[in-house]
């Protein structure tokens, strides 16, 4: 970038207790450029963001903005100086009129008092711009997510910013209302405007951003013009990944020979929830690992969810067992089989002020309760014998869950769904924030599981964990299931072609 940027960012640390989010992070936005900024979860995007719009301080760095070094203390205070935000969950107040919302922090007066047919004009004309035509009288509750969306980004360019900062826009809106966001952003542009587009939607990227810049484990790994960068190199940088790399096996998966699959256990065909998972279909044999690969936001923990019960599906069909599947509920997917290991286990999984015990026992509890009274002998044989078998280290069971390492407490989580003997077993990101040996330890367990019989499926954004252990591996892109390997088609280069293009072709000739 020749001439002085809009926006420029060196070298931006940020801390959390032992955490590190940004560690020398850079980011330059010229004025009137629409800047993609990418990378996958904890790169450090939201971070960067948040310290740019005074959600928090940051711990060194230096940030010019408009060529004046640029700090605030909140969020008012970076709107006011000419940084708007629109954020993916819609921070509008739903009792209040789509007027008030629009005006909210600037509103209009005359003679003292609110000028009310000034401000309905004004967010009439914004919203013009959207092609929405609305009554802005009534309630913001009373529209859909995608018009509620449109309103809170009509709001931010309301405030005559002279930089725009959009976070996942397109999350709830069709592929129309996708194309009159882009040619807003457009028009911001032919007026100067510059926009930073966060979006996992690579199509989003190369239709309206003129450059980009990736991020990786707090840091800035490239910024370039998109015309030099095509899909398949993006998503390798974003991911760390070297394309047509050749080394040994890196993780403990021992899956030289497959797995010795045996009948088809689960089968989804044109699996849809409407907004995240948009056309999925897969199936999963017992003894198997099937593997769900994709960048984030392509719609794999949505699919889990959708056979777990968590969310019904709209559209699509699925057989367990040969027989129709629609759990209501995860307690019916869990009675007919099935066990689901989410991918954040402090928020969705341990209770962390329960025992080992307690915890690995809170799905089984029904079945061992009788006439209300649990069968605590029962109870302690299985905790002993699970505690043994999957090597959790720890003072006993009555240990609260809590004081274990993180790769112990998700051992304790997959004994509480191995204690209830499924059929299937749902993995989300099973070896997330766990150290080195945890992981290996738990790739092995897994490994063994499939050897025995179990169906597994497996959610990892971590290539090897895919391609090193699954027996067939769907990818997944935008919500649709776009790709399905097996056995000895199984390579990263063509996991990452999948991901980038939609097809593993790409990478196909050069393997």
């Amino acid at each position: 970038m020749k001439e002085t940027p809009l926006l420029s960012i060196e070298n931006l640390h940020k801390r959390f207790g032992g955490t590190i989010a940004l560690n020398g992070a850079s980011l330059q936005v010229g004025a009137g450029e629409v800047h993609a900024l990418i990378g996958q979860n904890g790169a450090g995007k939201s971070t960067l963001i948040k310290i740019l719009t005074g959600y928090i301080a940051k711990d060194e760095g230096d940030v010019h903005f408009a060529g004046k070094p640029f700090e605030v203390n909140a969020p008012k205070a970076a709107q006011n100086a000419g940084i708007s935000t629109i954020y993916q969950e819609i921070n509008l107040v739903p009792p209040l009129s789509v007027t008030e919302n629009i005006c909210l922090g600037r509103e209009m007066r005359r003679y003292g008092a609110l000028d009310w047919p000034a401000m309905h004009k004004e967010a009439e004309r914004l919203l013009a711009r959207f092609s929405m035509k609305v009554d802005v009288r009534r309630q913001l509750s009373d529209f859909s997510t995608a018009s509620q969306q449109m309103i809170a980004i009509a709001r931010a360019i309301g405030f005559s910013a002279q930089l725009v900062i959009m976070d996942e826009p397109t999350s709830s809106l069709d592929e129309r209302e996708a194309a009159v966001l882009f040619d807003v952003i457009r028009s911001l542009k032919a007026e100067g405007v510059s926009v930073v587009f966060v979006s996992h939607k690579l199509d989003e990227l190369y239709e309206v951003c003129d450059r980009v810049t990736i991020m990786r484990d707090g840091k800035t790994i490239r910024a370039c013009n998109l015309d030099e960068i095509d899909k398949l190199e993006l998503v390798s940088t974003m991911l760390g990944k070297e394309i047509s790399r050749s080394s040994g096996r890196i993780t403990a998966f021992d899956n030289e020979h497959a797995h010795l699959a045996g009948n088809k256990l689960l089968e989804a065909q044109g699996l849809s929830d409407g907004l995240h998972v948009r056309d999925v279909s897969f199936c999963v044999r017992s003894g198997e690992i099937v593997g769900f690969a994709g960048l984030l936001g392509a719609g794999r923990t949505e699919t889990a969810k959708l056979i777990f019960g968590a969310h019904p599906p709209s559209t699509g069909h699925m057989e367990f067992d040969g027989k129709s599947f629609a759990p209501n509920s995860p307690a019916e997917a869990i009675a007919a089989g099935i066990g689901f290991c989410t991918e954040d286990r402090k928020i969705e999984g341990i209770v962390p002020d329960l025992s080992i015990a307690e915890n690995m026992m809170l799905a089984l509890m029904p079945k061992l309760a009788r006439a209300g009274i649990v069968d605590e002998k029962k109870q302690a044989q299985i905790v002993d014998g699970l505690i043994k078998s999957l090597g959790i280290k720890c003072a006993g069971p009555h240990q609260k869950i809590r004081e274990l390492s993180g790769g112990n407490q998700q051992k304790v989580l997959l004994g509480r769904w191995l204690a209830m003997s499924p059929r299937l077993l749902i993995l989300d990101e099973p070896t997330r924030g766990i150290d080195v040996g945890a992981k290996a330890e738990i790739q092995k367990l897994v490994n063994k599981l499939a050897d025995d019989g179990l169906a597994v499926l497996m959610i990892s954004s971590e290539l090897e964990e895919v391609t090193e252990g699954a027996d067939r591996v769907y990818v997944l892109r935008e919500g649709l299931s776009v790709a399905e390997l097996t056995n000895g088609e199984i390579n990263e280069d063509r996991v990452l072609a999948a991901m980038a293009h939609g097809t593993s072709e790409r990478a196909t000739a050069n393997v």
